[in-house]
């Protein structure tokens, strides 16, 4: 993810220029815990699937929510979080979104069922949207330019990497040896602390005009609406009425949103963004890697605990060279892409993700770890890692720098969007092709498990793993697609160097 990604709008009258911080080295924890906290929030409750699954009795066609809540109020609210940090400032700001995020994770961790849960998901959403832009546009704020921000960026960013695989170990500690709702619990300390700690944040000067709340409402509201649809279609049938209306009322809202983009004096999305074709073939790219990548860790941890019987410990531990993998050719990446064009990056990537996923679909309910799991993960890990440096930089390269924020936002709003629409129609195919096998496969092995049926869980697993397989088939042409969308469009030639040698990015 490019850093400028949470910088804010990029819209209206930019602010009086920032003044350092009096405590840089609190401050810089202090928006440094922010961000690892929001990170860490998605794979952390990834671990915890299948222990709030168990806990609170949720189908498995519904289970995707609890992710996918998350996701579509995060990236659908960004550049609204983003703005409003410009309008009404940033540290003021900054410290509604920890609090929101704060009151969000509570009400998550006590939640007595289902819907309360994935509300609280989505208050969380917003409340990270609001906080995440706000941190990394306080950098700005509190550290000089020159060596003290250029660290404080690389702590940012390391927060960033760090948070998805503390997640997956810490979410397992927890939810083994306490209970999945401490996965959530657990930012509430955190996030006092960093409240209080805002205490040290300078304030920079607010810029002039409003926030594009119309633009956000349709937006969200459109892309929301498309992915009940797609989620109750897969369960009660595409010709029933409430998908039928959800499926109207998604097409209505996104067409109107570019409407409202087109006439807004300082929209959310300026569309001139979009109107350079390699752009915006990278941000439909990244739409649809999102897609893949959210699936992947959604499955491969139904797998891994459901059929393999993993405890959630071994789990996030097992994820771990998926982590390792996508480091490792991010910063092989990041040098390649100075002498070669995105795409001669990027399609080779897409191409090794998608063979990641194909090894993926040969699973079994008795595949070993080290002969089949880890291999294949290790495999889509090392493209998707080759995959992201080159996109990022070709998502915000020669912007205009009234836009250089909305672009650069798109990019995390193109794969929580495209994460949460793939996640449920990949897991509307999964659910469909289990229940072939064996109708309400999830229910059965539930059932299996409580009776101490060893002949029904047996069945049951075979019927979710053959469901499984079906989606990281899905993935694989998902990242086909997306493979030949960057070949089609991503023209860009190699990034410029700077005096140390690095790539350079746009302002």
């Amino acid at each position: 993810m490019s850093l400028e990604a949470r910088a804010g709008s990029g819209t209206g009258t930019a602010a009086p220029a920032p003044r350092a911080g009096r405590h840089p080295a609190v401050a810089l924890l202090v928006i440094a815990a922010a961000e690892l906290m929001v990170v860490l929030d998605a794979t952390i409750v990834n671990i915890a699937l299948p222990g709030i699954q168990a806990g609170l009795d949720i189908p498995g066609g519904a289970l995707a929510w609890v992710v996918n809540a998350y996701a579509l109020a995060f990236g659908g609210l960004m550049l609204l979080g983003g703005r409003a940090g410009d309008l009404f400032g940033r540290r003021r700001v900054f410290r509604f979104g920890i609090a929101l995020f704060v009151f969000a994770s509570l009400l998550g961790g006590l939640a007595p069922g289902t819907a309360p849960l994935v509300a609280a998901r989505a208050l969380q959403g917003v409340g990270a949207a609001i906080a995440a832009p706000t941190a990394l546009s306080l950098i700005a704020t509190n550290f000089a330019e020159g060596r003290d921000r250029n660290r404080a960026m690389g702590t940012y960013a390391a927060m960033a990497g760090v948070g998805s695989t503390v997640g997956l170990v810490l979410g397992g500690l927890l939810t083994q040896y306490l209970d999945w709702r401490w996965v959530l619990l657990v930012n509430v300390p955190v996030g006092l602390a960093v409240l209080a700690g805002t205490v040290v944040l300078a304030e920079a000067g607010r810029a002039q005009g409003k926030a594009d709340v119309t633009g956000a409402a349709t937006g969200t509201a459109g892309l929301l609406a498309l992915v009940y649809a797609i989620t109750r279609g897969g369960q009660d049938g595409w010709t029933d009425p409430v998908t039928v209306t959800a499926l109207g009322t998604a097409a209505v809202l996104l067409t109107v949103f570019p409407l409202t983009q087109a006439r807004a004096r300082r929209p959310l999305l300026p569309l001139r963004v979009l109107r350079d074709r390699s752009r915006a073939g990278t941000y439909l790219t990244l739409f649809l890697v999102g897609t893949g990548m959210f699936a992947t860790f959604y499955f491969l941890t139904l797998y891994m605990q459901h059929v393999l019987g993993y405890g959630p410990i071994r789990t996030g531990l097992a994820y771990l060279p998926f982590s390792i993998g996508i480091g490792i050719m991010a910063a092989v990446g990041s040098r390649l892409v100075v002498r070669h064009p995105p795409r001669e990056l990027a399609v080779p990537g897409l191409a090794v993700a998608a063979a990641g996923m194909i090894w993926l679909s040969r699973l079994t309910p008795h595949s070993s770890y080290w002969g089949t799991l880890m291999p294949g993960m290790l495999v889509t890990a090392l493209g998707l890692g080759a995959t992201f440096v080159p996109l990022t930089l070709t998502a915000v390269r020669n912007v205009d720098d009234r836009d250089s924020g909305s672009a650069s936002a798109l990019l995390t709003t193109a794969q929580q969007i495209g994460g949460a629409l793939g996640l449920a129609t990949l897991a509307t195919l999964s659910t469909a092709a289990a229940d072939r096998r064996l109708p309400h496969a999830d229910t059965a092995h539930r059932a299996g498990l409580r009776a101490h049926d060893p002949t029904l869980v047996a069945h049951a697993q075979d019927a979710l793993t053959y469901g499984y397989t079906r989606a990281f088939l899905g993935s694989a042409a998902v990242f086909t697609a997306a493979l030949l969308l960057a070949y089609l469009t991503v023209d860009a030639g190699p990034q410029e160097r700077t005096e140390s040698g690095s790539p350079q990015e746009p302002s």
